[in-house]
């Protein structure tokens, strides 16, 4: 419709561009309370006046306002990132999310993003196919670890595993959100969003030094030192530092970590920028791997929770360093400009051999996989914000430009399948295969396997009626998603796959009373084409490297949200649909290796019910969590041979409940528990293989100790898997995939932090 079309005029362009011009010498602004003008003694002079206290809200966005505050309990905050459309709070956005604080991060121990997610009842970790990547189902779809953001930017952070020490929040926005950050450039996010804030200095100085200790002989350190400088604090200096190494309760597998970031912000007047830089070095030796059921096979007795059937030749190492750089200039007082950017140089080695399960004895067979990878990614983003009224209709008009730059080099050898090593889940048998076979590249120096770029340009308008308690967001994305495969042995590249698309969201948020909010909205997620992959542990797939077009998914969502002062919490309906990909079998001789043809063959539908609750509703006794019930059907299956089956690794009932309580009558201590259930899975798209449903209890407890000359011992202690519970904890992830992932054992935790 011409009423919706957009030009970008060069004036525009010239706006968009203003963030360029920083002043490097604009004085900081701070708002002060009213105070006595009466000299004190100390004063020089009668006219002097007594200034009020600057309280600098440093914010890794860059933002004016900073971060919304934490709610009642402090474990969860008021609200959060919400793309291109900045902080909202969660009152005010026609959309579904929670950011977990770094408070809840320390209290519960968390090591990796994973850890923290155990407190939501929409997200469930798994895996990523073949490797250890942390993989998250979100409302029943996957977000990979290539796709979690940091401080809103895509590709930045290390893929298998990121340290806790690194972020400060965890913001888990809920549904398709193409308009709202740009199509997730590794294939996922169709049922969410993960958003990983940086550290910044707090107005106080902060000195703090940790340790730790848990049960397979792990050892850890840490550093956290923050300090401002300059005129009124306006500049911010943030250093961490972590390093884990040991055992990690499941016998034999070892995890070495070691961690260092940056983090720096500067507040002007009228300009505000914030940068990290930061490396991780993580290896895993003999880690746990998952297991696959061959078609057919019966879903094996989860085996103990402790034990290992790992080869422990096998290993998985990562290296990676990255920065990144956002800024904020406000051009007046309604208009705002912003530009981000990042980089990330990371390379990888894995040595594998994941056990296909062939009956329900538990033998096993696995074949060696090792595979090398180096990533360059870069991204950047410009855009512009202004708030205007016509009338009595307020407008918060937002525009934004994007690009993402991606190229991965790969390179993997097999060994030849008469190496394959005969085991047993129950009775592990070690074992070294005796050799390898042809590299299909060159694995100390990996040429160049798969290029992404996408571009995309973003505008909205969210309109405020009826004294702001009406809150309007429309808005349009035009995205392009450019992608080219090369062979791994040839080198020579597929045909590109470049494909634009526009993708809407309408939502409206009504503000029914001071405590409850109601909520409707439509938006659409964009993936790019999935490739063919080269090789899988089951099966060759005979059309490998083929790129197929991006796909849309169409959300449509209603609820409503409360907030009563100390407790708040939400209610959600939504409705989503997508195309899947899968494999058919190609017939082949009898005792060869099956091959498959690996294209989209169907679509999926989830639809489900979230309830969520938070907050301090009586002193000293916090709660956070929630129920999520979920219906994922495959519909529109080749030949309708699966249609009504549900899909693979969707449970029907997640429930997550914890609560903390500081205990009356001894000052400083506090304990809390937590409760995980998922409801059983299907690990075969026609239901066959059943995976049971499994419940989990951690324990945990706080206490406070004053060292004297103003020194704070925090010490805390951790139970996870209180009842030694064995259980397969997720069924797939990666889409068409039916891997099994083995739950972790009862773990004990000990750390303790000093400040200082």
């Amino acid at each position: 419709m011409p009423a919706r079309r957009f030009i970008l005029r060069p004036h525009m362009i010239a706006t968009l561009l203003a963030l360029q011009t920083l002043s490097a010498h604009a004085q900081l602004t701070a708002q002060s309370t009213a105070q006595s003008t009466a000299p004190s003694a100390a004063q020089p002079s009668a006219e002097a006046t007594t200034l009020s206290t600057v309280n600098v809200n440093a914010s890794a966005d860059a933002s004016a306002e900073g971060v919304p505050e934490a709610y009642a309990g402090g474990q969860v905050a008021r609200g959060g990132r919400v793309g291109i459309l900045g902080n909202l709070d969660t009152m005010s956005t026609p959309f579904t999310s929670t950011s977990y604080t770094n408070e809840l991060i320390q209290d519960q121990q968390a090591q990796s993003v994973a850890d923290v997610l155990l407190n939501d009842p929409s997200v469930r970790s798994a895996r990523g196919f073949g490797n250890f990547q942390e993989l998250y189902v979100v409302r029943g779809f996957p977000v990979y670890s290539d796709d979690i953001s940091y401080n809103g930017l895509y590709g930045m952070l290390p893929r298998q595993y990121i340290a806790s020490e690194f972020f400060e929040r965890v913001e888990v926005l809920r549904g398709a959100n193409t308009f709202l950050n740009g199509a997730a450039p590794a294939g996922s996010g169709i049922g969410g969003a993960i958003n990983l804030l940086p550290k910044r200095a707090p107005n106080e100085p902060l000195n703090r030094v940790g340790f730790g200790l848990q049960t397979g002989g792990q050892k850890s350190v840490n550093f956290d030192f923050a300090r401002r400088f300059g005129p009124d604090d306006s500049v911010g200096l943030r250093l961490i530092g972590a390093r884990r190494d040991g055992g990690t309760g499941v016998d034999r597998e070892e995890r070495e970590v070691s961690a260092m970031g940056i983090g720096l912000d500067w507040r002007g007047s009228r300009a505000r920028l914030s940068a990290d830089v930061g490396y991780q070095n993580s290896t895993l030796n003999a880690g746990r791997p998952s297991v696959t059921p061959l078609a057919g096979a019966p879903i094996p007795r989860a085996p103990d929770a402790s034990s290992n059937f790992a080869q422990p030749w096998t290993v998985a190492k990562e290296r990676d360093t990255f920065a990144t750089l956002r800024g904020e200039y406000d051009i007046t007082d309604q208009v705002t400009a912003w530009a981000a950017g990042g980089v990330r140089r990371g390379s990888e080695f894995n040595s594998l051999a994941n056990p296909r399960v062939l009956n329900a004895a538990g033998d096993t067979t696995a074949s060696r996989f090792d595979n090398a990878r180096e990533d360059r990614i870069s991204t950047g983003e410009i855009g512009l914000r202004a708030k205007v009224r016509t009338g009595s209709v307020g407008h918060t008009i937002v525009a934004s430009v994007t690009t993402y730059n991606s190229r991965s080099a790969n390179a993997f050898v097999t060994a030849p399948a008469a190496n394959a090593t005969l085991s047993n889940l129950y009775a592990p048998i070690d074992r070294l295969p005796a050799g390898l076979g042809t590299p299909s590249n060159d694995m100390t120096n990996p040429s160049l396997t798969n290029k992404v770029e996408t571009r995309s340009f973003a505008l909205a308008d969210t309109l405020a009626f009826y004294d702001d308690r009406v809150l309007l967001t429309l808005g349009l994305r035009r995205q392009t998603l450019e992608q080219t495969s090369y062979a791994y042995t040839t080198l020579a590249p597929s045909p590109t796959s470049d494909k634009t698309r526009i993708t809407p969201v309408a939502g409206v948020i009504f503000k029914a009373t001071n405590w409850m909010s109601v909520y409707g909205n439509y938006i659409e997620g964009l993936v790019r084409g999935p490739i063919a992959p080269a090789l899988t542990s089951n099966f060759e797939v005979s059309n490998r490297g083929e790129i197929f077009a991006p796909y849309v998914a169409k959300q449509k969502e209603i609820g409503a949200k409360f907030d009563a002062g100390r407790i708040g919490g939400s209610v959600a309906f939504f409705h989503t649909t997508q195309p899947i990909s899968g494999y058919t079998p190609n017939v082949v001789a009898p005792g060869a290796m099956p091959t498959v043809l690996f294209g989209p063959y169907g679509e999926q539908r989830n639809r489900g019910l979230e309830f969520s609750v938070y907050g301090e509703p009586v002193r000293g006794v916090r709660v956070l969590g929630g129920l999520t019930l979920l219906d994922a059907e495959q519909t529109k299956t080749q030949n309708g041979a699966t249609d009504g089956k549900d899909v693979i690794g969707v449970p029907e009932r997640q429930l997550n409940i914890g609560a903390e309580w500081d205990i009356p009558g001894v000052r400083n201590l506090a304990v809390n528990a937590r409760a995980v259930y998922t409801s059983k899975q299907f690990a075969n798209a026609t239901n066959t293989q059943t995976v049971p449903s499994w419940t989990r209890f951690d324990l945990g407890a706080r206490y406070l100790i004053d060292i004297g000359n103003n020194r704070t011992l925090t010490m805390r202690a951790r139970i996870d898997n209180l009842f030694d519970r064995n259980y397969w904890a997720s069924a797939g992830g990666s889409p068409g995939s039916n891997y099994l992932v083995l739950g972790a054992p009862r773990t004990f935790y000990v750390t303790g932090t000093i400040d200082f």
